[in-house]
């Protein structure tokens, strides 16, 4: 995020997404929808063993929505590549359309995930990865990830830095953002799941770095262990290219920057450094058999090729012999946030013994308080869908309880109802303010992205997407919503909370925005002051 110019986009200090294992559902009578998964209708019999099969998983930054060039032609390359799973970068609010255009049944806006299989969002994932379903009851777990840009590393280089300097950057400024996926997917591998963590790091990889390539690039002056892949490869994972690719003198792999036509904004220069730094690393039952890149016509290495390239990085694709892991027991809604009357569909695996019923609460309730309750039938290791019905449920909080014999509660899933026409409303606790005094935001009727975001403009600043932010903070964690955002909430701007900078403010008058999905289309502003 931020202002345009950067080494290929400032954003937020962590525009990340994961994605995980895909759903327990039975979804092959599932209609094609809505930002995540339809609906069948009835739990499935016990599931048989897993089988080996082949997986394709694009990683793919499309550069401000896709539209900067022609959204059409991210589209096209898209179908040339035909991955089953693709993590988005910069999608902003595009992710769904870019799933129907492509032909995709399912998606995820929320961690900006496309699939050809149905796609589950753990409650307990918290946003940070997602469970997609390759076999009834069994899948694969993903997470999309986008790293800050700031202070890239090739360019230090190149202005002289020292690999001291250069690494204490990395250190500060990208590796605290990929902790948590080092924590909560290595577990997942550990259990036989497949496990991938995707995304743009925004940072190289040691093995393209080492002794032998030093000298070849002028950047590439000194041996680097940069930060982020050798932790990335301490937690488990593998980098597919490399496995696919060894030698970095044959192979380059660069993803960043791609040759695009020159759009308002910023451009790459001629001595803009190139590097690999959109990756595809693989932990627990999976091999990497083959690696391509999508791209420009006469790219190096570009196997998918689009003319014109409509983005600023190469697409990255790597193919996958995989045996697909036992999903956990639980259950996940799709959409998260619906309006009432509007179908939901829950999709469930249910603990040994079969689960007897979903139940409808309210937030916090047990089954004994169900508005609504369908019933599952039971069956070893079951797992299914059913469609919800929402008509009868008023705006409000609410979960959906995967409930078994002897009413115990398997697993919960949050779901928010809302209002027909309910339009995203922000607020601070006060229209004016001393220096350094904390700011109180508050809204309500939010989408519940993992990645909105609260930024603060000059007055006067009236397009988010040209002018710059001063100081911002996500809204995700911060309220009450899915497991991934937060609908309604309330977060307190100070020294302590946000990003970027000045703070105090200086005296004057500001606008505060709420913007979707780490980009810049906002929903909801308000206005405030610094006496």
């Amino acid at each position: 995020m931020g202002t345009r110019g950067t080494w290929h986009r400032q954003r937020p200090r962590r525009v990340v997404l994961l994605l995980a294992l895909l759903s327990a559902a039975l979804l092959a009578a599932a209609p094609a929808g809505c930002g995540d998964s339809g609906g069948a209708g009835s739990s499935a019999p016990p599931e048989p063993q897993a089988s080996p099969m082949t997986l394709k998983v694009m990683e793919f930054n499309i550069e401000y929505g896709g539209t900067q060039v022609s959204f059409a032609k991210v589209v096209e390359a898209v179908e040339k590549a035909q991955p089953d799973v693709i993590g988005l970068e910069e999608a902003e609010t595009n992710t769904g359309r870019l799933a129907k255009a492509a032909g995709y049944p399912y998606w995820s806006n929320a961690t900006q995930v496309i699939s050809r299989f149905p796609i589950l969002e753990p409650p307990d994932a918290k946003g940070n990865y997602v469970f997609v379903q390759v076999q009834p009851g069994y899948g694969v777990a993903l997470a999309n990830v986008h790293l800050p840009s700031d202070d890239p590393g090739p360019q230090a280089i190149r202005r002289g830095a020292s690999v001291e300097k250069v690494l204490a950057a990395e250190n500060e400024v990208r590796l605290p953002y990929i902790q948590t996926e080092l924590e909560v997917l290595p577990p997942l591998a550990e259990q036989g799941i497949p496990t991938f963590l995707i995304g743009d790091f925004n940072a190289p990889s040691w093995r393209d770095y080492t002794e032998e390539v030093v000298g070849t690039r002028d950047y590439m002056k000194y041996v680097v262990e940069w930060p982020v892949s050798k932790a990335v490869e301490a937690a488990g994972f593998t980098d597919s290219w490399r496995a696919v690719y060894p030698d970095p003198l044959k192979s380059l792999g660069l993803t960043w920057w791609a040759a695009r036509p020159r759009v308002d904004g910023w451009n790459p220069g001629p001595n803009s450094p190139q590097d690999r730094i959109d990756f595809i690393y693989s932990a627990g039952p999976a091999k990497a058999t083959a690696a391509q890149l999508a791209g420009e016509e006469g790219g190096p290495e570009v196997t998918f090729a689009v003319d014109p390239w409509p983005t600023d990085h190469r697409g990255v694709m790597t193919t996958f012999e995989v045996t697909p892991g036992p999903l956990p027991v639980m259950v996940a809604v799709s959409p998260q946030v619906a309006t009432v009357a509007d179908p939901v569909t829950a999709t469930y695996k249910a603990a040994e013994g079969g689960a007897k019923t979903l139940a409808v609460v309210r937030a916090g309730g047990t089954p004994a308080d169900a508005l609504e309750s369908p019933a599952v039938a039971p069956g070893a290791e079951s797992s299914g869908s059913l469609e919800l019905a929402t008509q009868a449920l008023g705006p409000g909080d609410y979960e959906v309880l995967l409930v078994g014999a002897g009413d115990e509660v398997q697993a919960r899933a949050p779901l928010w109802i809302q209002k027909p026409g309910a339009k995203p409303i922000l607020t601070t606790d006060s229209t004016a303010y001393g220096s350094a005094e904390p700011i109180i935001v508050t809204w309500k009727n939010a989408p519940a992205n993992r990645w909105d975001w609260i930024g603060v403009y000059e007055k006067g600043a009236d397009d988010p997407n040209v002018d710059s932010y001063l100081i911002w903070q996500y809204t995700g964690g911060a309220g009450s919503g899915t497991s991934a955002g937060t609908v309604s909430g309330t977060l307190t701007m100070d020294k302590s909370t946000v990003e970027g900078e000045p703070w105090p403010l200086p005296t004057g008058d500001y606008v505060l925005y709420y913007l979707l999905a780490d980009g810049y289309e906002w929903v909801a502003k308000t206005e405030f002051r610094v006496k």
